[in-house]
């Protein structure tokens, strides 16, 4: 069986030399491609093609991997593609991904086409839960993906349902709520209307800024053992060399930012990290496969390239890639002031309108009550003349009954009587008169406050009418908005550079103004937390999820774990390279 396969080989081996071409199929993030390749064809020649394909410039970012046996492996750019361990099969499977992540996606990744590819990756680990996303930042993350993908909000489009078939969230962060697919569409859409406003490219920006704080993000775990034979995890990314335990990817035990590493070196299986600080301990560990060494090795050349790169003036090339992308944004923007006014104007629109209709309301309501006032103002001014006209009868039964002469002692006696009786009635008839008569102007007052409140409102609601009559709803024809000015494998390697003391201070000042930043939306993700917590089903919490909650009320995250040094020498942070691969 062993000879038929090394006939089978020698047999495509041969074919292939035959042909002097083989087809290779390049998978992306977005779509495959597939390419004729020279037979000579090193690495480098088929990423340079597969970058000129894309129209991408920052290709220090990416890479193209494949898989070999339970394990992935990056293809070497000095190396002939046919004579590394690629696929045999025809067309041979890459992937284009990602190799290395930056430290700050908004200051570091300058074409479009780069960040598209950065949000697309980033979005499809946090789903597919190999980087650990709380559920508060997962909903999001869903509504700046909802706004790359839509656009701006708009409730006569985007209607109850429009998301359902839309895979948004971890299905982890799913099963964690007592929450229906309507309720969970209904949180990010309320997050969803609050972009308005923003392009596609930033709604990715913003949904990369949030990404790149999460524990987990690009870091590179790899099974490693301690020299007592402890099992742990070494993670790479671009900060520097973390260890963890093998059930927490969140929190590191012990961290070795790059600047602090003065040189990495292995044999055979044994890895070395020797810190600039001789007098910290020197950490050993143990790999299990030498394709492995190779790999880790591999990442922290390049992850300390692009450490050291970020902390030296850009490059020419660098230089005129950023002043590019300042022009074509700055165009954008300008392309959308017109479109922005006229959202503007058609904001202040409806905000006229709503105010016409509360000015309407209050109108209608004034003058209910103005009519009601009168009403009353009418049957007091009766009740008051009748009320006259009764005293003036009693006054002239009084005049009678003293004209009349009653003749005899008793007679008279009732007659005084009757005479006090209804000089008493007369008082209180001319009290009750009096009491109505002022009535009467009191209601007379307060119809004369409603008719001067129904005339105020028939006045604001004429200055209303008149401003939504006379403003212009665009820009005038012809007009123009303003102008805005606006590579190697070694098994050991030294890290060197001249001035680690500034080095540090730019590190310090970078954190400082990186915690300034993510106040707001620290803020924005604690309510969102809040606003599901009551929904939570605590026994279906992972154990990421708990040390994540942990973390939090700690107050401890990956960055935390980071020595400082005072001072250094950054001429210790240059690569030397001793052995080849």
């Amino acid at each position: 069986m062993a000879s038929a396969l090394a006939a089978k080989l020698g047999f495509n081996s041969l074919m292939r030399k035959q042909a002097r071409s083989f087809n290779v199929r390049i998978c992306t993030m977005e779509s495959d491609m597939e390419f004729s390749c020279e037979f000579k064809w090193k690495g480098k020649d088929l990423f340079d093609m597969v970058c000129r394909a894309l129209g991408l410039r920052e290709t220090w970012f990416f890479g193209l991997q494949y898989n070999i046996k339970d394990t992935v492996a990056w293809l070497k750019m000095e190396k002939r593609v046919l004579d590394q361990e690629v696929p045999k099969e025809e067309p041979i499977t890459l992937y284009f991904l990602a190799k290395f992540h930056p430290e700050n996606a908004e200051e570091e990744l300058v074409q479009d086409i780069t960040q598209h590819l950065f949000f697309l990756q980033v979005k499809k680990n946090i789903l597919e839960e190999e980087i650990h996303c709380p559920p508060e930042a997962s909903v999001l993350l869903a509504s700046y993906a909802v706004h790359a993908k839509y656009g701006d909000y708009d409730p006569n489009v985007h209607k109850p349902g429009f998301l359902a078939e839309e895979e948004l969230l971890p299905k982890r962060v799913i099963n964690l709520y007592q929450m229906t697919a309507e309720m969970w569409e209904e949180r990010i859409t309320a997050c969803y209307a609050e972009h308005r406003g923003r392009t596609r490219d930033e709604a990715e920006m913003e949904y990369l800024k949030i990404a790149q704080d999460l524990d987990m993000y690009g870091v590179n775990y790899f099974l490693i053992r301690n020299k007592k034979g402890t099992d742990l995890l070494l993670g790479v990314d671009a900060l520097g060399l973390h260890i963890y335990e093998p059930d927490n990817r969140l929190t590191p035990k012990c961290s070795f930012p790059w600047n602090e590493i003065r040189n990495i070196s292995y044999s055979d299986k044994e890895f070395t990290i020797k810190p600039l600080d001789k007098k910290t301990n020197v950490f050993k560990f143990n790999s299990s496969r030498l394709r492995v060494n190779k790999l880790i090795l591999q990442l922290c050349i390049g992850n300390h390239d692009l450490f050291m790169r970020r902390r030296r003036v850009d490059s020419v090339d660098v230089q005129q890639m950023k002043a590019q992308a300042r022009e074509e944004r700055a165009r954008k923007q300008v392309e959308r002031q017109p479109e922005r006014a006229r959202d503007e104007l058609e904001r202040r629109l409806m905000q006229l309108q709503d105010e016409a209709h509360m000015a309407n309301d209050a109108l209608l309501r004034s003058e209910q009550t103005a009519d009601l006032l009168a009403e009353k103002a009418q049957i007091a001014e009766e009740e008051a003349k009748l009320l006259a006209q009764k005293a003036a009868e009693a006054e002239m039964e009084m005049q009678r009954i003293k004209v009349t002469a009653i003749r005899g002692q008793e007679e008279r006696r009732l007659m005084e009587q009757k005479m006090l009786e209804a000089e008493m009635l007369a008082l209180k008839m001319a009290e009750e008169s009096e009491r109505r008569a002022k009535e009467a102007e009191l209601l007379k007052q307060d119809l004369q406050e409603a008719r001067e409140s129904e005339r105020r409102a028939k006045h604001k609601l004429l200055e209303i009418t008149s401003k939504a009559m006379y403003t212009s709803p665009g820009l005038p024809a012809g007009s123009m908005p303003p102008d805005l000015s606006f590579s190697r494998e070694n098994l050991s390697f030294d890290f060197k550079d001249t001035d680690m003391k500034r080095l540090s201070m730019e590190i310090e000042k970078e954190k400082v103004e990186y915690m300034e930043k993510s106040k707001h939306l620290q803020e924005q993700l604690n309510e969102l937390k809040t606003e599901i917590e009551s929904l939570k089903m605590k026994e279906r919490e992972t154990p990421l999820d708990i040390i994540h909650n942990q973390n939090t009320e700690q107050g401890t995250s990956k960055h935390s774990n980071f020595k400082k040094v005072e001072t250094a020498d950054l001429s210790s942070l240059i690569l030397n390279h001793t052995h080849e691969l």
